[in-house]
């Protein structure tokens, strides 16, 4: 099975993390903050939400801790309609991802709560126990990939995708705070870059691979023609540039006003990977995605600003971009 046709399946399987997100109301600051916007957080579970809002079909598998927090995280994949069948509720010391961060773009600030996190227990066992052939495409997030046991099962889980014969798509989704130095996470996200079907990424993330900022571009083009199928080479308020059957294809952005930097990513993941199962071509799905993005860094939450069909389509109506790339 090639990337695309896994892909028009429409059943996921989603690898990595869930956790609760708190953000201050009113576009306030955290250290004069009085009340609290909750939501559903961690990305692989954003692009897991964003996928089913879009109507797709999509599983989850991690841990949680066995507390209030994890049962949040629970409630909220039901909430969403992500299957959690293959979240495991752990024991012990472990606990669960908790951001907090500003809505609001000027002087932005987030604090992550992953000392000792709950999903990085995920293991060999947890990745065995799943039936790879039920689902149509695996995706990831970079972060699942940052400590043991969870590094381990993330690759056992990409050997079983390929066994089963689906795809493997991979957000490179680089943050240094989860790593335990530059050279591991170059060396790890490189090999599963090479791994991968689909990998979608920034400048910044390619050019950490590639050793340099200035070699993104170049990486970015050199796994198109090698190991991927498809590979999507962002870089902010420019657009994008998407490497696929043979074709570099430039795309822009749409604008809005920002009002906070969040969610975009996983958003445009669950946008674009939701519009090529639906047979958009693959311009139109990139737009797509980035229409995605953009709505969500315009709301409140990352979660629950995530699109539905109509309200993306209502959104593209509307909307007189995009740039031109």
């Amino acid at each position: 099975m090639n990337a695309l046709s896994g892909i028009k399946g429409g059943k996921f399987i989603v690898v990595g993390r869930v956790g609760m997100d708190l953000s201050p109301v009113a576009h306030t600051q955290i250290e004069t903050a009085t009340d609290m916007f909750v939501a559903m957080g961690g990305s692989s579970a954003n692009i897991a939400a964003g996928l089913v809002k879009l109507g797709l079909a999509a599983d989850l598998i991690t841990c949680v801790s066995d507390d209030a927090v994890g049962r949040y995280c629970l409630n909220q994949l039901d909430h969403y309609g992500v299957g959690r069948t293959h979240v495991r509720t752990i024991q012990g010391e472990e606990r669960t991802s908790l951001a907090v961060y500003e809505t609001r773009v000027e002087d932005h600030q987030s604090v992550i709560y992953r000392n000792n996190a709950a999903d990085f227990q995920m293991n060999m066992a947890d990745v065995e126990a799943l039936d790879f052939s039920q689902f149509s495409a695996l995706i990831t997030a970079g972060t699942v990939f940052a400590a043991e046991p969870s590094r381990a099962a993330a690759f056992r889980a990409f050997e079983l995708a390929k066994a089963a014969g689906i795809p493997i798509i991979f957000d490179v989704d680089y943050r240094p705070y989860s790593w335990p130095s530059p050279q591991v996470a170059a060396d790890v996200l490189s090999r599963a870059g090479d791994l991968s079907d689909v990998i979608v990424g920034n400048d910044e993330e390619f050019g950490f691979m590639a050793g340099g900022i200035d070699k993104g571009l170049a990486k970015a083009r050199d796994l198109a023609t090698t190991t991927a199928e498809i590979v999507v080479y962002k870089m902010g308020h420019k657009g994008a540039v998407t490497f696929a059957d043979g074709q570099e294809i430039p795309t822009g952005i749409y604008p809005v006003d920002a009002v906070k930097p969040t969610g975009a990513g996983d958003s445009f993941m669950a946008g674009f990977m939701a519009s090529l199962s639906q047979d958009s071509p693959m311009k139109e799905a990139i737009l797509r995605g980035s229409a995605c993005a953009s709505i969500v860094v315009a709301q409140e939450g990352c979660a629950p600003a995530m699109p539905d069909t109509d309200q993306l389509d209502a959104f593209l109506l509307d909307h007189p971009g995009p740039t031109q790339s």
